[in-house]
């Protein structure tokens, strides 16, 4: 942590908000594949947003990435304390391996940069709650990437529970699983690069939100294969239980066939959402309540320039993003939980927790999909 940060904890005082006009000036701190194939494509149409800088270790990808989408602004990571001080941008998207989101959030924030941060928001509670103290001592915005939160299908679902169309929730299970290439570089940096930090914060994010509160109790077991190089349980299957008797399982895995969908089971019907959790496609769930099935198909949106649009709108009408820090701890808890499940063998018990704020229909965002980019020295986490 560094010295300023010390000193914020010890005399908090709020820094002046900064005034940002439109369009948001954007730095992209990181062009792997996710940048590149999903987020940098989308910018343009957000309409309230722009890249003006670009910050990677690679300076043949930054002149590529830079002369395509007309970036002004190119640093390597030496460089990134003279970005946040250069005026040249109001926030950055950070898409860095989870392990280094805290070192290059905590700056941002604490100069008053507004942070769009990949999910998981972080390796530890520790480094939440850290960067939730910078954002709120900074008066910048945080949110955290969680794209959903702004698809049709994803709301559909949440608003037929909240509507109690199908009764009172009982259960909830999902399965989400890719084949990671040994070459990518979640196959080798342990627990927080695995399926369950990388995967397993989908089902978790949607099942809170579906059931609107906080697991109290996480199991979980693993398998590892031994003829996979892999340095964790390449295959997880984990078990959260709520209060009012609710029950919650998903599997995730890096070493099965591509599947990605969860269903919800209630006391009137049930629902199921497949696919669930992609992007790139359009999600839909077949609902059977009282006997009756209803299908319906939504169309694919591009869901990464909908959340950018959203959180710039966000810092320009100075509004707290919904999936805040708040949100983005509510997952890291229970991810923390199953780690600890994992290696004790043993149930473990959450401390209370509640949750400030929930997702609302008001945010769905409908950008039309965009064609995916030719990437750059980047590869898609998959086998094919």
């Amino acid at each position: 942590m560094s010295t300023a940060f010390h000193e914020a904890e010890r005399e908090p005082q709020v820094a002046p908000a900064r005034t940002v006009q439109s369009p948001v000036r954007y730095a992209v701190v990181g062009a792997g594949w996710i940048s590149q194939a999903a987020f940098l494509p989308g910018v343009a149409q957000s309409g309230n947003s722009v890249v003006t800088a670009l910050v990677t270790g690679d300076e043949a990808k930054a002149t590529a990435l830079a002369d395509r989408y007309g970036i002004e602004h190119v640093h390597g990571y030496a460089d990134y304390d003279q970005l946040l001080s250069s005026g040249d941008i109001d926030a950055i998207y950070l898409a860095l391996p989870n392990d280094m989101h805290r070192q290059y959030a905590l700056p941002a924030l604490q100069r008053g940069i507004h942070v769009l941060l990949e999910k998981p928001m972080a390796t530890s509670e520790a480094d939440c709650e850290a960067m939730i103290e910078a954002a709120r001592n900074g008066n910048a915005k945080l949110m955290i990437a969680y794209r959903l939160h702004f698809e049709p299908a994803t709301l559909a679902a949440i608003e037929l529970v909240r509507a109690g169309k199908l009764g009172r929730i009982r259960a909830f299970s999902a399965m989400f699983s890719q084949s990671v290439a040994p070459s990518n570089h979640r196959a080798s940096h342990g627990y927080w690069a695995g399926p369950v930090s990388d995967m397993g914060v989908y089902p978790i994010n949607a099942v809170r939100n579906l059931f609107g509160e906080e697991p109290v109790e996480v199991s979980a077991c693993g398998v590892r294969d031994p003829e996979l190089p892999f340095n964790f349980d390449d295959t997880v299957s984990v078990t959260l239980r709520f209060a009012d008797h609710r029950i919650a399982q998903f599997v995730v895995s890096y070493s099965g066939a591509s599947m990605d969908q969860y269903r919800i089971l209630g006391t009137k019907g049930g629902l199921e959402v497949s696919p669930g959790f992609m992007f790139g496609v359009g999600l839909k769930y077949r609902a059977t309540i009282d006997g009756k099935t209803h299908e319906q198909a939504f169309d694919a949106t591009d869901q990464f320039g909908g959340e950018l649009q959203y959180f710039s709108d966000c810092i320009l009408n100075n509004r707290e993003p919904e999936p805040n820090g708040e949100e983005g701890l509510a997952d890291v808890r229970v991810l923390a939980a199953i780690e600890r499940a994992l290696e004790s063998g043993q149930p473990q018990n959450l401390g209370p927790f509640q949750r400030q704020g929930r997702m609302e229909t008001a945010q769905v965002r409908k950008l039309p999909p965009v064609p995916p980019p030719e990437l750059v020295d980047a590869a898609e986490p998959s086998k094919g």
